[in-house]
């Protein structure tokens, strides 16, 4: 059988490693790397060292589509861009994989929807969390009917004061490039939630403000490199001591002004970085959402809470003090037991997720019992729920989510 034909366009981290190197290191014996685009000419020639596998590099995506035809484009660019990749492929004749969040706007989402239905082609979303081990499991909970029919959920999503912080360095800190974290970040729990589900959202109330990051620093500067604050700024990041990121970004800033070490109390940061939502779903389930970027603990809190008893997960990501490589589902029924559910770690990021998408969309066919492969449309509902927290920040009001589709 011949090899699935894929290129990637976005050579960053995810692009060179998880769509690059790794993915032909687990799926190697049936795909096949023809092409990677970048308009960064120095990050470009690096991620085809660290790929080792000399494939054509190209500066612009048409170029690239016309010169290698793949069967398949996996779309690893800033979030903003993400449209005109994927609708550029789709009237090319091929198919796309993208990066979440799928669009940053509902308006973006429809454009993408519109090219799909016209060119019969396909666009997946690369919902890793999906396929993280205690997520599979609590999706075959939901589905064996462990706690009954869910009446409403509380989701709290803790980013802690590296991985937080880092958003606030990079280029995901302005709306026009990430839609926020609401849309960027949150994209993975909203799909996490719809799927759960089973449901599509259709209302959404939030607020969220900037109390940290940004304006709200005691001091400021461009980047951490030469910084005049940087002995006394507890957010101090020497990119040098990393070496993946300094030979991905640090030189190659020469091509494009882009430095991955950014101050994280830049004035022109303009997205929250705390928030909370609440959204109702069209079968009436309730949900208490909230997203916090600085905190000393990273990884989630999940409750079901179900009309016979309620599902607890509490996941621990990072955080000072030693965990065993696994988390604990908690099983409450109404007058009765408490069981446990152990769900070991799987090897690999997000715990095993990303392994798992891969050898589902590249690998031998196989099924699909618990619907974990990620369309268009669950790609479209992840990203409304953060436009229209986004919205309802703005105007202060719920955000009817079918109205954001037109």
């Amino acid at each position: 059988m011949a090899k699935r034909r894929i290129a990637v366009v976005g050579t960053g981290h995810r692009g060179t490693a998880t769509w690059g190197r790794d993915l032909l290191k687990n799926c190697g014996e049936w795909v096949e790397l023809v092409g990677l685009a970048d308009s960064n000419p120095l990050r470009l020639a690096r991620a085809r060292d660290v790929i080792g596998r000399g494939t054509p590099t190209f500066a612009e995506l048409g170029l690239m589509l016309a010169a290698v035809r793949p069967d398949t484009l996996i779309v690893c660019t800033r979030d903003s861009a993400h449209d005109d990749h994927i609708v550029e492929a789709l009237e090319a004749g091929i198919d796309v994989l993208t990066e979440k969040p799928m669009a940053t706007t509902a308006q973006k989402c429809r454009r993408i929807l519109e090219a799909e239905r016209r060119t019969g082609r396909r666009v997946d979303v690369a919902f890793n969390y999906r396929f993280a081990p205690t997520a599979r499991r609590l999706k075959q909970l939901i589905i064996e009917g462990a706690i009954g029919a869910i009446a409403s959920v509380d989701f709290h999503w803790y980013l802690d004061v590296i991985h937080g912080a880092d958003y606030f360095r990079r280029w995901h800190a302005r709306l026009e490039n990430s839609g926020s974290l609401f849309v960027h970040k949150a994209t993975h729990h909203f799909d996490l939630l719809n799927w759960y589900l089973d449901a599509e959202p259709r209302e959404v109330f939030a607020r969220g403000e900037l109390r940290h990051y940004g304006r709200c620093g005691p001091f400021r500067g461009v980047r951490c490199k030469g910084c005049e604050h940087a002995e006394r700024c507890d957010f101090r990041f020497d990119i040098s001591r990393d070496a993946w990121l300094d030979m991905l970004y640090e030189e190659p800033s020469v091509a494009d002004g882009y430095f991955r070490d950014a101050c994280v109390f830049r004035e022109d940061i303009d997205i929250p970085d705390t928030m909370t939502a609440a959204l109702l779903y069209d079968n009436g389930v309730q949900v208490s959402y909230s997203l916090n970027t600085f905190m000393p603990i990273e990884g989630y809190h999940l409750a079901l809470n179900g009309d016979r008893g309620r599902i607890e997960v509490r996941v621990f990501e990072r955080q000072p003090w030693e965990t065993e490589a696994c988390d604990e589902i908690a099983v409450i029924s109404n007058f009765g037991s408490r069981d446990i559910v152990r769900v070991p770690h799987g090897a690999g990021g997000h715990f095993g997720g990303d392994v798992a998408l891969q050898m589902m969309l590249f690998g031998p066919e196989g099924s699909d019992p618990l619907n974990q492969r990620a369309g268009s449309r669950a790609g479209t509902m992840s990203v409304l729920c953060g436009a229209a927290a986004v919205d309802s920040i703005r105007r202060k009001k719920p955000i009817d989510v079918p109205s954001l589709l037109g």
